[in-house]
């Protein structure tokens, strides 16, 4: 049992599909609202849910195939993502969409579970180069709002038709099904990665320095840029053979001119590790957005909130796609500001980290146009048709 406040909420964790299912099943029955948690280090993700019952995924745990030979793997949901990286480590193999860690961010504790990297669509720095978590997902097991066993998709790419319910699951935060196991197609790990970093670049010289090497033919898979003055740092990242990385690198030197600088091996690592895991806001007091927008847009999107009055800190990642705010935690968190900049741009916001009064009031994620809305409505509907599925947790 845990406590929340004055109300108890019970804690359930079925060891196996079937007792997932029988669970949620009797849950639908009685109408009991269910908050789907996995190793709870993204428990502050969305806005908050009110549920009687607190469903675990942790009993779901181990890797159920492994063919390093076919490069795939699948896991079942609760199997920490710790265990799945050091599996595929002992093989020369990784996840390719290198998944972000919470902790630090949230400051929450526990071990993250691939189910939660799933049910979070969570994609770090490579993403550029190797696609997001849902692109590197072959299948899908599921127990959805009725406690019906649902699967899609299997250990091979291929066409669909209809809704494609592996990519759909990505990112649903636990509220169109449960899940149960995972199927992943895998990447060889890189020989030897190099860190190309200039320091004192502004936000624009930084952003336009990362989408020059983009445009490159030496294959980033990783490009990022934060800070400010003589704090400011630009980063691009080449991985592969040694030999390949060695000759590329040094081609993007002569290219980006004078002031670069090469970062290696654990060293480079551990640039990327603070880079996809948001650690310049870590520890820090206020409130942190999540933004997505075109590339060349992220700086003139921070100036535009700056000359309107909010004070703000930024990161940008994926070449300047995805910019990370740190905020004021007091009144909205810039919510107004931010929701009316963006629109100009055409991208959208997220707030990933506010106290629970303000993730309660304000819309924490992009509001959908009014057709869109209809689909989502109509979708969970379908697979949640008692709501009881992390109600709330991405809606009002």
């Amino acid at each position: 049992m845990v406590g929340l406040g004055l109300l108890v909420v019970e804690m359930i964790a079925p060891a196996s599909e079937a007792e997932l299912a029988e669970a949620v099943a009797e849950a639908a029955a009685k109408g009991t609202p269910l908050e789907i948690r996995g190793g709870g280090t993204r428990a502050g993700l969305g806005r908050p849910v009110q549920a009687e019952m607190t469903l675990s995924t942790n009993g779901l745990s181990g890797i159920t195939l492994y063919e390093p030979g076919a490069l795939t793997l699948v896991v079942r949901a609760g199997t920490p993502l710790a265990g799945v990286e050091a599996a595929l480590a002992a093989e020369g193999q990784m996840l390719p969409f290198e998944p972000m860690d919470h902790r630090a961010l949230l400051g929450t504790d526990g071990e993250p579970t691939i189910g939660g990297v799933v049910a979070c669509g969570v994609s770090g720095p490579r993403r550029i180069q190797a696609g997001a978590c849902r692109d590197a997902m072959l299948g899908v097991r599921f127990v959805n709002g009725r406690g019906e066993v649902v699967k899609s998709g299997g250990r091979v790419m291929k066409n669909v038709t209809g809704y494609d319910l592996v990519k759909l699951m990505c990112g649903s935060y636990g509220t169109l099904g449960v899940l149960s196991e995972i199927s992943f197609k895998v990447l060889p790990k890189p020989e030897a990665e190099v860190t190309l970093v200039r320091e004192g670049l502004s936000p624009v010289a930084g952003v336009a320095a990362l989408s020059a090497a983009l445009g490159s033919p030496f294959g980033i898979t990783g490009a990022a840029h934060h800070g400010a003055d003589a704090g400011a740092r630009s980063l691009v990242r080449i991985e592969g053979l040694e030999g390949s990385v060695a000759y590329r690198s040094g081609q993007l030197l002569d290219q980006l001119g004078p002031g670069w600088e090469k970062v290696t091996g654990v060293s480079s690592a551990a640039l990327w590790r603070s880079i996809g895991d948001v650690m310049p806001f870590a520890g820090r007091e206020g409130a942190v957005w999540r933004l997505s927008v075109k590339p060349t847009d992220g700086p003139a999107l921070s100036t535009g909130l700056r000359e309107a009055g909010l004070d703000h800190t930024a990161l940008y990642d994926w070449g300047g796609g995805l910019v990370w705010l740190l905020t004021p935690g007091g009144g909205d968190a810039g919510a107004s500001l931010i929701r009316h900049q963006i629109a100009s741009f055409g991208g959208h916001a997220t707030l990933i980290r506010a106290s629970a009064a303000i993730l309660a009031a304000i819309d924490v994620f992009e509001r959908e146009p009014a057709p869109l809305a209809a689909i989502s409505a109509g979708l969970r509907a379908k697979f949640d048709p008692a709501g009881i599925l992390s109600p709330g947790r991405m809606r009002g």
